[in-house]
């Protein structure tokens, strides 16, 4: 099922990273807002910062919020 957001960051990682996906093209691996930021800044969202990562409505948060950096006590990474 396609996201209706073009950014998805899906659930943590045993290690806390996150891939992260504009559209159909992965741009990589978060370990914190200030990868997703720069992540959106190098497709074109010249004003992305923490605070942007955390207000857009752009962004489809999979597994946990802005906050979610750790993996479920499971170790799943969905």
């Amino acid at each position: 099922m396609a996201s209706a957001k073009p950014v998805v960051v899906y659930p943590p990682a045993a290690d806390g990273g996150r891939r992260v996906r504009v559209d159909d093209q992965f741009l990589g691996i978060a370990y914190g807002p200030l990868d997703i930021a720069e992540f959106l800044r190098r497709a074109g969202i010249a004003d992305a910062d923490a605070a942007y990562v955390a207000a857009t409505g752009l962004i489809e948060w999979r597994g946990g919020g802005p906050g979610t950096w750790v993996a479920d006590r499971d170790g799943d990474s969905a």
